[in-house]
């Protein structure tokens, strides 16, 4: 009989950004498989909770008929606040909450699967664990606190050094963990002491449906950020290019969000870059649909350590829609894009670079479909939710002997015939 698997998350559909699609994909996925999945999750609020009025976010029927095995917390403090003092109190509150919802529950669970950050959710699956006598597996899409001490917001020393306890007491009592950057494994192994092969690598991934939807044709040559304008973001390069961009008369379409859009929209405005359109939040295909009509994906990260070891979303995303890459990027996502040659990158943090790299492809199509095409292949190799979600399942039935991860590389090798 096949296990009982219950997920905590925040973030889940119809959520936009990369953690809600994940847990989705998660999900479903395991539903294929026959698994009885339940979710505990929160209402959408990300970016903001009036756009899910629309019902173009519901757009998954499947799931819409589902609800009733996906608990939905509701959460006092409605507004996804800019503060990070505010944004703490939040999450305490989802997480009050779902230990209360823990308690009530009278179902049985084989294993508990918990998404984090942030990290008191973490700690209502730590609980859950407890509860119902499960094994836990903890999903890490970022390394928290250390994250917080980059984006240089939140310097209270003896409240980061009890988080770090925290952290490191999650990642012993978890059964498994699973990280969605290779360079994270390094980091919990040898930095926080862990045992290196009860951490698996499970990426962000695409569906095999995704894959290129539409590509951009050899009309006006076209660059796109898509994603998250947050604090990890370099929204400083990010708009030096903007800038730039608009004195060699090259649009840029912008379909973010985050803690620096509303900044990032005051300096167009007052610089009167009229090569800047803003695209507002859509479903996922649609999203995609947009990407895959550009020509460039941008990508920019603080030069902070911490970001070395991520590998962002909109990377994936952009190769899944075979769209060549311009980073402001060093570390783990430098090495994925020059070593697969998806892209060019520039570490310096310097938006002029960025250009002469842009100008490049907008010269020499031979470049960008070959580009475009390893994107495309290494996709399809490495970042397909159908092969990689073979290695939760390993997890969940506690065996290792359906896929291994190659240590210090950034692939997954199928083994035993599967």
């Amino acid at each position: 009989m096949k296990k009982k698997v219950l997920v905590i998350s925040q973030n889940f559909y119809p959520e936009l950004g990369s953690a809600g699609n994940r847990i989705k994909n998660i999900y479903k996925l395991l539903r294929e498989e026959n698994y009885d999945v339940r979710v505990l999750t929160t209402e959408p609020t990300y970016p903001n909770r009036n756009i899910y009025e629309d019902e173009q976010f519901w757009d998954d029927d499947s799931l819409n008929r589902e609800e009733h095995d996906i608990k939905r917390i509701k959460v006092w403090n409605r507004k996804y606040s800019r503060s990070i003092i505010n944004r703490l109190f939040y999450y305490l509150e989802i997480a009050f909450k779902m230990l209360f919802h823990i308690l009530q529950d009278r179902n049985k669970y084989d294993v508990i699967f918990v998404t984090s950050p942030p990290i008191f959710i973490a700690f209502a699956g730590l609980f859950a664990k407890y509860r119902f006598r499960s094994r836990l597996i903890l999903d890490i899409r970022d390394l928290w606190p250390e994250t917080l001490k980059g984006v240089g917001v939140f310097n209270f020393p003896t409240i980061l050094s009890f988080f770090s306890k925290l952290e490191k007491l999650l990642y012993i009592k978890a059964d498994h963990i699973v990280v969605n950057s290779q360079r994270f494994i390094d980091y919990i192994a040898y930095t926080r002491g862990i045992p290196i092969d009860k951490i698996k690598f499970l990426p962000n991934s695409a569906r095999k449906k995704e894959l290129a939807l539409t590509q951009a044709g050899e009309g006006e040559f076209t660059v796109i950020y898509a994603g998250n304008i947050g604090l990890a973001q370099d929204v400083k390069t990010l708009m030096d290019l903007a800038r730039q961009l608009n004195e060699y008369s090259i649009n840029l379409t912008v379909m973010g969000y985050g803690f620096n859009r509303l900044a990032f929209i005051d300096y167009i405005k007052e610089n009167n870059l009229t090569n800047v359109r803003f695209v507002k939040p859509s479903t996922r295909k649609e999203c995609l649909d947009v990407i895959s009509s550009h020509h460039v994906g941008i990508v920019t990260l603080n030069d902070k350590k911490v970001f070395e070891t991520v590998l962002p979303g909109k990377i994936v995303d952009y190769m899944t829609c075979g769209i060549p890459i311009v980073a402001s990027v060093s570390g783990y996502s430098k090495e994925v894009i020059e070593k697969h040659e998806v892209g060019f990158v520039s570490e310096s943090h310097n938006a002029t670079n960025m250009i002469k790299h842009i100008l490049t492809l907008s010269m020499d199509s031979e470049v960008r479909a070959k580009f475009s095409q390893n994107a495309l292949k290494y996709v399809g190799q490495h970042f397909l939710w159908e092969k990689n979600i073979h290695i939760l399942i390993s997890l969940i039935e506690n065996s290792d002997s359906l896929y291994q991860v190659s240590k210090g590389k950034d692939s997954i090798e199928k083994v035993d015939g599967v």
